[in-house]
């Protein structure tokens, strides 16, 4: 007689197979790389020239998206949104380890001319990078709507490749009703500015996986604080010691905010292995010749990383455990780091 699992069992392995990432059935299995401008897939997008952010410039299209697959390799059902310029290195990794990878054209450039925080809003730069990415009216310091924001375009994309893509099973990534992106499926990540947005839009919006490198900044702000839609443990950072970012605190007290001192210590990933302790607060020494923009850029996966005897790169396990390593294995929590300023705003005023 054969025995039926229990209840609990039953269920479980039913929303296990309801969640699992449907497979590829590619009759040419490839690495794709795919792009379109914001403005063919949505007719309401418009140009944002008060920020720098335009459809169009000397006659070239400003608003192309790429969008990366590979049906080789067997999918993890969770998509990568990149908040900063495209780089097919990143797009080549992440699609190494299953994720699939967009990047979207939306009104980032504003940092550039809105770089300032007023003494008197504490939120300043944060209610601007709200806006940016989700269109919600936060800030009078810029006027982003919503089809112009990355939060409407990564949609949009997303339902322009379901559409045209089917090889991509993208279709896996829209939300049950139709009207948004299945967000709990969604890993927002950036380098420096695009990681302190990607951390901003994880407040306010409930997220598989944050992957911050080299920030967040906003030293003055406090929104890192905030009470957040995403839980603090998928929120994961990785820094060099000698960026600028994390010698005047910026990053490690951006950490402290997000609550990660919970997940364990700050871990030199130079000395210890993968999976590094289960923490989200990874540095690296590694030696940049005292090089504080280098150091600033070495901890991106870009064609210029290091790599072994063997042409393998030397930060690969750190790359694969920020991207894929389980949300629900943590490290121990700890104190604060005493040593890490968390009043910037005070010590600037008293420069």
């Amino acid at each position: 007689m054969r025995l039926l699992p229990s209840l609990p069992l039953f269920l479980a392995v039913v929303a296990f197979a309801a969640d699992a990432a449907p497979k590829f059935a590619d009759p040419k299995p490839q690495a794709y790389h795919l792009t379109a401008r914001a403005s063919e897939i949505d007719p309401r997008c418009k140009s944002h020239p008060e920020v720098g952010f335009v459809l169009e410039k000397d006659g070239k299209p400003q608003d192309l998206q790429h969008a990366n697959v590979d049906t080789r390799v067997a999918p993890r059902g969770q998509l990568v949104i990149w908040l900063m310029g495209y780089s097919q290195p990143l797009a080549d990794k992440v699609n190494g380890y299953g994720l699939h990878h967009i990047q979207v054209a939306y009104a980032r450039e504003w940092f550039g001319k809105l770089n300032t925080e007023p003494a008197d809003d504490p939120q300043h730069l944060g209610n601007i990078r709200l806006e940016a990415t989700t269109g919600v009216d936060a800030t009078k310091a810029i006027d982003i709507p919503a089809p112009d924001s990355m939060k409407e375009r990564a949609f949009q994309f997303v339902k322009h490749l379901a559409k045209n893509h089917p090889q991509g099973r993208w279709e896996q990534f829209l939300a049950k009703d139709g009207q948004g992106l299945d967000w709990e499926k969604v890993i927002v990540s950036g380098a420096s500015h695009g990681a302190t947005s990607s951390a901003r839009f994880a407040i306010a919006q409930k997220v598989a996986r944050v992957v911050m490198f080299c920030g967040p900044r906003d030293q003055l702000d406090n929104w890192q604080g905030l009470p957040a839609a995403t839980p603090a443990n998928r929120f994961f950072g990785y820094s060099h010691v000698l960026d600028g970012g994390w010698a005047g605190d910026h990053y490690p007290r951006s950490w402290l905010l997000l609550g990660l001192n919970k997940f364990g210590p700050i871990v030199n990933t130079d000395e210890v292995k993968a999976p590094f302790g289960h923490s989200r607060r990874l540095i690296t020494k590694f030696d940049v010749k005292g090089d504080a923009n280098k150091a600033h850029g070495f901890v991106q996966v870009n064609k210029n990383a290091p790599k072994d005897a063997k042409g393998n790169a030397l930060q690969e396990e750190v790359w694969r455990y920020l991207f894929t390593s389980p949300v629900d294995e943590v490290g121990a929590p700890v104190s604060a780091e005493t040593a890490t300023r968390m009043d910037l705003r005070g010590s600037a005023k008293k420069k």
